[in-house]
């Protein structure tokens, strides 16, 4: 599947927990909290463009599934990472204690991350597929993926 598309979050769960897992201070936390953030995911074969838009905050990303490469967190740390395919519906990306799978069901997507064994769904919402004009209810993790708008 191609994960294609612009994705605005719509809801989240378990965001403060994970932060303080991640180990953001409490007044970006709070900050962070209630920002509609927006992520477009540009896929290609094996190549994949990612921005993560939160506030005046933008991430952009570009890595090839399958190899390692170099990542931006949302808290400005550059981390090696491998982002890979399981089936043709998920992308997992795994870096420093934390993973990170993303969804893709018709035109759903879900995120749900994992810090130090900590499980944390991270977002849902709706979104845009490009190329099939569809909207649907999609999640976010704030580390790696993105609601469509």
């Amino acid at each position: 599947m191609n994960f294609s598309g612009k994705y605005q979050l719509q809801s989240q769960e378990n965001f403060e927990p994970f932060m303080k897992a991640m180990g953001l201070p409490d007044d970006l936390i709070q900050k962070g909290r209630d920002i509609k953030g927006i992520s477009e995911i540009e896929h290609n074969g094996k190549h994949v463009k990612l921005t993560l838009t939160y506030g005046p905050k933008v991430v952009k990303n570009e890595f090839t599934l399958g190899e390692e490469c170099e990542l931006e967190t949302m808290t400005g740390e550059k981390v090696k990472a491998v982002v890979k395919m399981e089936g043709d519906n998920k992308m997992v990306t795994s870096f420093k204690g934390m993973t990170s799978v993303t969804e893709l069901n018709g035109d759903t997507i879900t995120n749900v991350s994992w810090h130090s064994g900590l499980a944390i769904p991270v977002f849902e919402g709706h979104g845009e597929v490009k190329g099939g004009g569809q909207v649907s209810d999609i999640s976010h993790s704030p580390i790696f993926s993105s609601p469509r708008p």
